[in-house]
């Protein structure tokens, strides 16, 4: 467990008192000494215009030790979080993503999905994709990324947020494509799209996207690039 001693404001603030001192000065009860981090309080003494607080009672309420040696009195106070395991430097400056983040994230790559999947299916089914149905995806993708951009806070979302844009676009641009061969009559087997590059990329990328979303952290295999 790690020690610190008592920080100087402190001790100027509060003025330990030892028991058994004799003032001859009217002693009156002003407000309670709170620690933040620790539970429990400790009355605080007015004596002549200065605050005082019973040492013994101000060491436990911190959790503290006292040492007394000759005519000092050494009080050691311990880390709250003396007993917890180290947070790695990485791990401080990345918390992971946020709950608001991943809420509008999974929102926003479910939009993605049922586009993609209204794609494959008019591959291979044949019906008909008009450019009322792109627009009415590309709008919902849209607003669904702007909820998602709006809600990035931590370094983690604003590094994920990337990535989603990145399958919007291709998504997007897949799309066009698909679009473009139904208006001029052209024909594309479900196995052209399937190992489309652009189809793959999106697969790729959705599939490392999930994988973040399980971990809660943002780690970068390169399978969006």
């Amino acid at each position: 467990m790690r020690k610190k001693s008592l920080p100087a404001g402190l001790i100027l603030v509060t003025l330990l008192a030892v028991p058994g001192l004799v003032f001859s000065q009217a002693v009156q009860q002003t407000g309670l000494l709170l620690i933040s981090g620790h539970p429990g309080q400790v009355p605080v003494l007015q004596i002549s215009g200065r605050s005082y607080v019973d040492i013994e009672a101000l060491a436990r309420l911190a959790n503290g030790t006292l040492k007394f040696s000759g005519n000092q009195i050494i009080l050691t106070l311990s880390d709250s979080a003396g007993d917890l395991p180290a947070v790695p430097p990485e791990a401080a400056a990345n918390p992971g993503f946020s709950k608001e983040f991943m809420k509008a994230g999974i929102e926003e790559m479910s939009v993605i999905r049922e586009w993609r999947s209204t794609l494959i299916n008019a591959v291979q089914s044949g019906f008909p994709l008009t450019d009322d149905i792109v627009a009415r995806f590309r709008g919902q993708a849209v607003a669904s990324d702007a909820l998602t951009s709006a809600a990035a806070s931590t370094d983690s979302d604003q590094n994920a947020y990337q990535l989603v844009s990145k399958v919007l676009d291709r998504t997007q641009k897949l799309s066009d494509k698909v679009l473009a061969a139904r208006k001029n009559l052209s024909y594309i087997s479900a196995d052209t799209l399937k190992n489309d590059p652009l189809f793959q990329q999106i697969l790729n990328c959705t599939h490392s996207l999930s994988s973040m979303a399980a971990s809660g952290q943002f780690q970068d295999d390169g399978s969006c690039r």
